[in-house]
């Protein structure tokens, strides 16, 4: 990338050429000794806080837990998980109390990783990123050095348990003893996977007032920038007096350098942290899978701002990546439309699994657990139908959702070995989602709202993947206002080759450090000028103009002054799913994106009456199939949707005479007639309850 914009700070490590090791990363999987993830459905059970010492220190419990707890270790539950379809179980092991303190849980779940392991099932095990001081400084006096100091104020601690503090993730003696705790789990008790929880909480800014990191943070300005750069990007040169902001209030932007490096900074401490984690548990047995819980999932949340949190830096250092967003599968009173998709497809396109609770209510039976989000997960995820429930809650799941599992099952074989197959690619841009809290959130969770619910297969895509975007018909920068001068280089290239381009609002107007620049850096793709610049302490307001279309060289291109919410967001507040109502102009951005697109998509789907349905088009090239999948976000309430009319592009030379129908709410299967029409199948699902996959098999 540009010098100026990316060589300074962490964003160099998200350059064009990160992203062959991400692809690298995926392919290779399928070779390694853990290919066993992508080779298994993903059926997963959980317990981790159910622990004598965990539940009577936090208080409250019901007096029948303790007996629940001895029930969830035994033979009989075990053969009820495995009769269920359970394919791992994620296990309390390390809750920050200490080995010794725990010695007795652990004792129990080494017993209970034995049954597992007996009935074919794979471990998991739970490692916790708090310390639970009162026992741990018993066994390890030396860990008050790890403890971070309190901020504004107030002890940093784990929500409102006072007796869990939060540490320096990067501090030497914590490292060695999670080190010591990982060893254990993977030589002794065996572990298929070691799932590191709370790793949302470990780069939020308060976690780096430690004394430590506030050292690293000056040497890493100087390591990373030579003295020209700092005092370009901020006045002077030596950092020896340079302390990390402390920040009372939600800010709007992020203009302040420094707040931009120290952002930088704590997303590149995480990633190292997870780096070195991999490279430790994959030393003691490569076929264990890394797994752990940024939890915030792509919802609207800032991640990289309040958490450190930059998925492609993180994710290459895992296999599984859970999400507690919430955003269960529904469609909610005022119409909108609530799903997970935007998180799923995050993981797919960095080559993660997302894991989530999708049946049984979740870890606690009060959230989730409808046929809409298992559907959801086997779909847009990668084989896995999540966590379906608590190791004692699940055997007693509804029905039909048992169905669901059965289903998942049976039919494994078209959902490994898959890719989806896109059309449009909707950027989201480190520096533009990292340093705006405001309206560049909002255009592209209500762009990709519209995407969704208009049933446009797409991709989320990151910097990095402007490198190639060959595969992709359109390109989409829902007010994407940060762009160095080589990422829009790439874009002019792709459009010139034929690419198509929808950009809105002030895209383009901001270098990749959210400097102001004097008119769009791609004003020659978009011919539209931008309004005087009113200081950095106004917002920037919108073009009061109508939608701009023309072509430029083989490619077309549209500017969109607006997305335009039904429901506003506050400033400075999450883009959470009670604003993620369809735009008012929902229908300008969707024909905007078939125009870009030479009026060209693989996939068209028409449910008569309803805005409830999704739909996402797979291929699987080793065996010459294609798949599309609908599901009907209603279905739960009963509102089935009739005569489904579905057109899917073939690749060139390709046939299609019959598509076979499957469907977990009926457990029946049927083929309807394909109708070829100009490179096309054309066929209708006479009924959708809450799920159908149809199975084209290409001649």
């Amino acid at each position: 990338m540009n010098r100026r914009d990316f060589m300074c700070g962490v964003a160099a490590g998200f350059s064009a050429t990160r992203i062959s090791g991400l692809v690298a990363a995926e392919q290779n999987l399928s070779g390694s000794p853990r290919a066993w993830l992508k080779d298994t459905p993903f059926v997963a059970v959980g317990s981790w806080d159910d622990m004598p010492i965990f539940f009577r220190r936090v208080g409250g419990q019901g007096t029948w837990e303790e007996a629940d707890y001895r029930n969830e270790h035994t033979e009989e539950t075990v053969r009820k998980l495995k009769d269920l379809g359970v394919t791992i179980a994620i296990i309390d092991f390390f809750k920050g109390f200490g080995l010794e303190a725990e010695a007795e849980h652990i004792t129990l779940a080494r017993k209970m990783a034995g049954m597992l392991h007996e009935n074919g099932i794979r471990v998991g095990l739970y490692v916790g990123s708090t310390i639970a001081y009162e026992t741990f400084l018993l066994e390890e006096p030396s860990a008050q050095e790890w403890f971070v100091p309190d901020y504004l104020g107030r002890p940093v601690i784990y929500g409102d348990q006072t007796f869990r503090k939060r540490v320096y993730f990067m501090h030497p003696g914590y490292v060695n003893y999670i080190k010591r705790v990982v060893r254990m789990g993977v030589e002794d008790l065996k572990a298929d996977l070691i799932h590191f929880d709370n790793t949302s909480l470990q780069g939020r800014p308060e976690i780096f007032q430690h004394p430590l990191a506030i050292k690293e943070f000056r040497e890493y300005l100087q390591s990373a920038c030579s003295a020209l750069e700092l005092k370009e990007r901020l006045g002077f040169s030596n950092m020896k007096y340079v302390l990390p902001p402390v920040i009372e209030t939600s800010l709007a932007v992020i203009d302040d350098p420094l707040f931009q490096l120290w952002t930088d900074f704590r997303c590149s401490r995480l990633n190292q942290y997870y780096a070195d984690m991999q490279t430790y548990v994959h030393q003691l047995n490569p076929a264990v899978v890394i797994d752990s819980n940024p939890s915030s999932g792509m919802a609207g949340t800032n991640t990289i701002w309040e958490q450190g949190i930059s998925y492609p830096g993180l994710f290459p250092h895992m296999e599984i990546s859970w999400t507690e967003e919430g955003n269960y599968a529904e469609v909610r009173q005022d119409g909108t439309l609530v799903s997970k998709i935007r998180t799923y497809k995050t993981g797919s396109i960095l080559g993660t699994q997302i894991v989530t609770y999708t049946a049984g209510g979740g870890y606690y039976g009060e959230e989730g657990g409808n046929r809409a989000s298992m559907a959801e997960s086997m779909v847009f995820n990668r084989q896995s139908l999540g966590m379906v429930g608590g190791v004692l809650k699940a055997p007693e799941l509804p029905e039909d959702q048992k169905q669901y599992i059965r289903f998942f099952h049976q039919n494994f074989q078209y959902y490994k070995g898959v890719q989806n197959v896109p059309d449009a690619a909707v950027l989201y841009s480190y520096a533009s989602m990292g340093f705006n809290n405001d309206r560049p959130a909002s255009s592209f969770m209500l762009f990709t709202q519209a995407l969704i619910q208009a049933m446009v297969p797409f991709d989320i895509i990151f910097d990095e993947h402007l490198e190639d975007l060959s595969k992709y018909r359109t390109l989409i920068l829902a007010d994407q206002e940060c762009l160095s001068d080589e990422q829009m280089d790439l874009i002019r290239k792709y459009v010139i080759k034929g690419g198509g381009l929808v950009a809105t609002e002030q895209s383009s107007l901001y270098t990749a450090r959210r400097l102001r620049r004097a008119d769009f850096g791609l004003k020659d793709l978009l011919k539209v000028s931008a309004l005087p610049w009113q200081g950095p302490r106004m917002p920037e307001k919108n073009l009061p103009i109508a939608a701009v279309q023309h072509r430029i060289g083989r490619g077309r291109v549209t500017y969109i002054p607006s997305v335009r919410p039904a429901i506003e967001k506050p400033r400075t507040g999450n883009m959470s799913s009670k604003y993620w109502k369809l735009p008012l102009n929902w229908k300008e951005l969707i024909d905007a994106v078939k125009w870009a697109a030479d009026g060209r998509l693989s996939l068209e789907v028409n449910a008569p009456g309803t805005l409830a349905v999704v739909a996402e088009l797979m291929e699987q090239p080793v065996e010459g199939r294609r798949l599309v999948h609908l599901v009907n976000f209603a279905g739960p309430q009963r509102k089935a949707v009739s005569n489904v009319a579905v057109s899917v592009e073939l690749p060139e030379g390709k046939r299609v005479h019959v598509v076979t129908l499957l469907s977990p709410d009926t457990g029946e299967n049927r083929t309807v007639a394909g109708r070829l029409e100009q490179g096309r199948v054309h066929f209708t699902v006479p009924g959708l309850n809450t799920y159908t996959l149809a199975v084209l098999e290409l001649e």
